[in-house]
């Protein structure tokens, strides 16, 4: 008799509005008899509270520990997490990873998905990114016509920005937190700033849009980015 083995489903939940789900991943979420999600050192999830009101009181929750503290690994971290999920994908349930964002664009399931994707039936639902949720939200198109569009992660050094900066027409820079000053000297440098649009946490509750030169340092959440927009004119 042939074993019986679950499917594992990494669902992309989108850049925070519950209502930006898609409707496979709300189908494969609340049909699921397993739902895991990452949470942070105080035992919060984001990922589940963008799902809350969707989740069924039957289904069982794995919580997934991820610390992402600095100079410390996180590869120990997924490795504990998939044996988790593959002990619940043996059992034959079909498990479903909730991820912000999308899954594939810096999301954290791609690290369960190449520990995972060799030994067990795996889909990927794709998710809407920060990087068009907020686009949305200030009603800034990114690129037009044949503009070369970068997004960059704001943790690369000065020199890296500002050597790719130089040459995109659009861009839009990630992960800002503490790196903040360093991006925003970039700009300035480059003669970026004026263009520069800065928003935190774009569709959630606490989303907030502030000129950027008004920004406080010490307080950029790591949910935060900078786009430069497309200087394409309807008249060009």
């Amino acid at each position: 008799m042939t074993k019986s083995i679950g499917k594992l489903y990494g669902i992309g939940l989108g850049s925070g509005d519950p209502e930006l789900l898609t409707l496979k991943a709300l189908r494969l979420l609340q049909s699921a008899p397993v739902v895991a999600y990452p949470v942070s050192d105080g035992g919060k999830s984001l990922s589940r509270s963008i799902v809350a009101g969707y989740l069924r009181a039957e289904q069982v929750e794995v919580p997934l520990w991820y610390p992402f503290k600095l100079n410390q690994s996180s590869q120990p971290f997924y490795d504990k997490a998939a044996e988790t999920i593959s002990a619940h994908l043996e059992a034959g349930q079909d498990v479903v990873v909730l991820c912000e964002g999308d899954p594939f664009f810096y999301g954290t399931f791609m690290y369960l998905y190449t520990r995972l994707c060799d030994r067990y039936p795996t889909e990927v639902v794709p998710g809407v990114s920060c990087v068009m949720a907020h686009a949305a939200v200030l009603g800034t198109p990114l690129t037009y016509r044949n503009d070369v569009f970068m997004v960059l992660p704001a943790i690369l050094p000065a020199e890296v920005l500002a050597e790719r900066l130089a040459v995109a027409d659009a861009a839009v820079i990630l992960k800002l937190g503490h790196h903040f000053s360093k991006v925003y000297e970039v700009l300035q440098k480059l003669g970026l700033a004026e263009r520069a649009n800065y928003i935190e946490r774009a569709t959630m509750p606490n989303q907030r849009i502030v000129p950027i030169s008004e920004v406080d340092p010490k307080t950029v959440p790591y949910f935060a980015l900078i786009s430069i927009p497309s200087q394409w004119q309807p008249t060009d």
